[in-house]
């Protein structure tokens, strides 16, 4: 809504497209809150990133979900646009695929690690492999000296009361978490 998940997702798209082979696509996913209600929210205008259906989920080798945190779990607009994929569940058209995650919240207590833990089960239940980074962004992961967001579940950031944007070493983390996961997926891709 605010800005700080595209940020990351830009950096993250271009640590996918350093993968030779692999092409990145940015996709948002729809709002469902009324242009009335995100004005009294002071919400900027909607980035030009097209808007993702489900079915173009299926075309997918590999996934990066990027969402704000509500309440300690995803935003209700990425889980609507998840309850809309019951036909891909119903036909496991997304199981076998590797998908990781990552997050901006508003404080250091305000979910980073549940927001992950709680949308996990949505992967699960598509039968997606869940790609954590883990600890593979070495020191980075272990600074004490400056606020950063991120864990081993995947790319953060603080966004405070939305005037602080992702720090370098937060965007640092996310073009890791690009290239890692793309990674992943094309040697996936090339066993199957």
């Amino acid at each position: 809504m605010y800005g700080h998940v595209g940020k990351l997702a830009e950096e993250i798209k271009k640590g996918a497209a350093s993968v030779e082979g692999v092409e990145a696509k940015l996709w948002q996913v729809p709002e469902t809150l009324s242009e009335e209600v995100l004005g009294k929210m002071s919400a900027p205008p909607k980035s030009d990133v097209p808007v993702i259906t489900p079915d173009d989920l299926a075309e997918a080798d590999g996934f990066i979900f990027g969402f704000p945190t509500r309440f300690g779990m995803m935003s209700a607009q990425f889980k609507a646009f998840l309850d809309a994929t019951g036909g891909l569940w119903r036909t496991q058209q997304l199981a076998g695929k590797p998908a990781g995650i990552f997050y901006s919240t508003g404080s250091q207590g305000g979910g980073q690690e549940t927001t992950a833990l709680t949308a996990i089960t949505q992967l699960v239940h598509h039968g997606m492999i869940f790609v954590p980074i883990g600890y593979t962004f070495g020191a980075g992961m272990f600074e004490m000296e400056q606020v950063k967001g991120g864990s081993p579940y995947g790319a953060g950031t603080y966004a405070g009361d939305g005037s602080r944007m992702p720090s370098e070493l937060e965007l640092a983390q996310a073009f890791h978490q690009g290239k890692y996961i793309a990674g992943i997926a094309k040697k996936l891709k090339a066993a199957a």
